[in-house]
């Protein structure tokens, strides 16, 4: 693939993806990246969400969450703590831990226990990215 891109997403796991794309888009805790082939070195913070790369002129995704990402020469590494190709989703599973995380965020309401507070909301971001990577996996599929 002429002007490639290497793009690794690696997790405390396993390696999720070893590919060569010609674009990526991720998130970023200051808002989403692109990084394209020949790209400067780099290296910033990742959060949860949505990562796309284009595999063959299809655009694809993948769930991650926090963790880091470089560009040095022209491979871009995600290092997270989780990364989950669409496929490797449970959709129950993400729908169950939106209701857990909402529940425990209502019931915490006025309560004093703010830790209680960010670990629900940030289990409530992960179960909603998770479920929109599925979202965009089924129309995907649906084109194809």
């Amino acid at each position: 693939m002429a002007g490639a891109l290497t793009l690794r997403v690696i997790t405390p796991d396993s390696i999720v993806l070893d590919i060569q794309t010609s674009a990526v888009r991720l998130p970023g805790v200051d808002g989403q990246i692109g990084i394209l082939p020949r790209h400067a070195h780099m290296v910033a913070a990742v959060d949860v969400g949505q990562l796309s790369y284009n595999e063959g002129g299809v655009e694809k995704s993948l769930f991650v969450s926090e963790g880091f990402a470089e560009v040095k020469g022209n491979t871009l590494r995600v290092v997270c703590e989780a990364g989950e190709l669409p496929a490797d989703i449970d959709e129950e599973r993400a729908k169950e831990a939106e209701a857990r995380a909402r529940a425990r965020l209502k019931a915490q309401r006025g309560g004093p226990d703010a830790v209680d507070m960010l670990r629900a909301e940030a289990a409530l971001r992960r179960a909603i990215a998770r479920q929109r990577v599925l979202g965009l996996y089924a129309r995907e599929r649906v084109r194809s």
